[in-house]
């Protein structure tokens, strides 16, 4: 079994790291080049730039920001946001991106995901899901446009077809818990995780080493994004991955 991937997200806005409560009331957390290379020093597995208000603003990535990045990680590193054709993806991979997230543009063109599998390799292509817990509480709804609209698409379907599609692994975040800190959404995750076979990250919610934990042995993920926790140095991630450690999860010192 591979090791568990313990993974900072970089939500960007106006060049600037932010973080807020389910995407709204975002304070500024820094300079996203600094903190990225701070991360990498300290041990993160990977890293996540999610240009969080690219597809509400109607525009692409910003390019300029995913090379200054790129340049100083030393890690595997994820890009997303305003990402909705073949050639948007290209153009971030290009920039130094070594995968890309897709989320709203696939709920409208599914196949979207299969042309960049088959153009990139699915080991590029991530899936972002951002979720909503139903009122009745029978399961979870996709959202898109940074959660701005709820599709009545079903989580668990939607994850098993990304994963027909070629999607290489899947980024689940869940609306409800972001930025909450309360602890990841372990219902949702684990069912998610059960019904595919790709990897699956854990998003939304993580405000302690134990909801970390909590993501890998009640979940079942195979990674853990957390962002507040670590900009505001909350916790470490070199005591984050001791304390794991010590609980009998396989982390990459």
């Amino acid at each position: 079994m591979s090791a568990k991937k313990i993974i900072p997200c970089l939500d960007c806005k106006d060049g600037r790291v932010v973080k807020g409560v389910s995407f709204v009331d975002l304070k500024d957390a820094g300079d996203p080049v600094e903190i990225a290379k701070a991360y990498c020093e300290e041990g993160a597995d990977e890293l996540v730039l999610l240009d969080i208000t690219a597809t509400t603003d109607y525009r692409a990535t910003k390019l300029d920001l995913v090379k200054k990045v790129a340049e100083v990680v030393t890690v595997p590193f994820a890009v997303g946001g305003g990402i909705h054709s073949v050639e948007e993806f290209r153009a971030v991979i290009e920039a130094g991106a070594d995968k890309a997230a897709v989320n709203s543009a696939a709920i409208s063109d599914p196949e979207l995901i299969k042309r960049l599998s088959d153009e990139f390799g699915s080991e590029k292509v991530v899936s972002a899901i951002d979720a909503v817990r139903r009122k009745n509480d029978t399961g979870w709804d996709v959202v898109r446009n940074s959660g701005t609209d709820d599709t009545g698409i079903d989580v668990i379907e939607w994850a098993k077809k990304v994963e027909e599609l070629g999607a290489g692994e899947i980024l689940l975040t869940s609306m409800d818990e972001d930025g909450q800190k309360n602890g990841y959404d372990i219902p949702l995750t684990k069912a998610v995780a059960e019904a595919v076979d790709i990897p699956v990250t854990a998003s939304g919610g993580a405000g302690s080493k134990e909801d970390i934990l909590a993501a890998f042995t009640e979940a079942g993920a195979s990674a853990a994004l957390a962002a507040s926790l670590f900009h505001f140095k909350e916790v470490g991630i070199k005591e984050l991955k001791e304390y794991l450690k010590e609980n009998g999860i396989d982390v990459t010192m």
